[in-house]
């Protein structure tokens, strides 16, 4: 099973231990502080790397040293690079992530928004399985093209997902819905599923955009998470872990969900390893630091009673 990660590359100033978040007018101090592999999308190739996935990604960055930074860490992390576009016009994009009780992110978007549809071609699908996207909203660059793209893998047998992400103009574009009608697996967080539906009630919005997509998946943090599926809501609690850092929890969630998912795993067993890849994940700073590998997700998957010895979907 070879996978196709496409979208955004970047790095991540990461700055854990604050006391509080940063206000206009005020320095805080952090107890920690690390240069990471960021986005959305290249964290979620790490994490299905470091499980035991073969994986290429696709994107853009810049000349930059933050773009050679990037290139290495994907390399490190066992990810094909072959396909990632070095473009001596661009500037690489870099998140600032401020974690506190809570977390907060400052994006200069860089690259991330220059990725065509157009740029990812037949010949480049023929060699994959499975393609999966994050950060719809950044990557205004492959929105317009993404729905064909969704639509011209599938119809070369390629199963496909996505990962909404958070949208910075917070005017949630219902055009999402045309590029959801091809694909297999939709990710969104608690935030990103009541911008879209416009329900604050978890439950309500799975039922008002569920649909949509084969498969929804709701990320709800130290709350689990929750998937509509074939007309009914599945719910799989979190575990217990101490907390470092959340940054990218939600893109090793969506590694974990989609390793298993993609061998035929029940849906109760892709929920509660995206759970418990979700949860390792922050044990260290940044978003890969603390992704899990298969042997110790699959000792914690036995000790849960949904695990059901990786028993196949239907």
């Amino acid at each position: 099973m070879k996978i196709l990660v496409v979208g955004e590359l970047n790095a991540d100033l990461v700055f854990g231990g604050l006391h509080s978040l940063p206000q206009p007018g005020r320095e805080v101090l952090a107890d920690d502080f690390s240069l990471e592999l960021g986005s959305s999308s290249a964290i979620c190739a790490a994490g299905l790397a470091k499980l035991g996935a073969t994986v290429s990604f696709l994107g853009k960055v810049g000349t930059d040293a933050m773009g050679a930074f990037c290139l290495h860490a994907l390399q490190s992390a066992g990810v094909d690079i072959r396909l990632v576009r070095s473009d001596p016009g661009l500037k690489t994009g870099i998140t600032a992530s401020f974690s506190a009780e809570d977390r907060a992110l400052v994006t200069y978007p860089g690259a991330i928004a220059e990725l065509t549809a157009r740029e990812i071609t037949v010949a480049m699908l023929a060699e994959f399985q499975h393609l999966h996207v994050s950060s719809y909203y950044l990557q205004s660059g492959l929105q317009p093209g993404l729905a064909g793209l969704f639509a011209q893998a599938k119809e070369m047998g390629l199963t496909v997902s996505l990962d909404l992400g958070y949208d910075p103009a917070e005017r949630w574009s219902q055009n999402i819905l045309g590029v959801l009608r091809h694909c297999d697996v939709f990710f969104l967080n608690e935030v990103e599923l009541a911008g879209l539906s416009g329900k604050e009630d978890v439950a309500k919005g799975l039922r008002t955009i569920g649909g949509n997509a084969r498969l929804t998946v709701a990320k709800l943090g130290p709350r689990g998470c929750a998937a509509w599926a074939d007309g009914q809501i599945h719910e799989s609690e979190a575990i217990d872990v101490d907390v470092v850092d959340t940054t990218g929890a939600g893109d090793s969630f969506n590694a974990g969900f989609l390793w298993v998912w993609l061998q035929g795993a029940s849906l109760e067993s892709c929920l509660a390893c995206g759970s418990i890849c979700g949860g390792l994940s922050t044990r260290k700073l940044g978003g890969c630091g603390g992704q899990a590998s298969w042997p110790e997700v699959e000792r914690l998957l036995r000790g849960r009673a949904t695990y059901a010895t990786m028993s196949k979907r239907e």
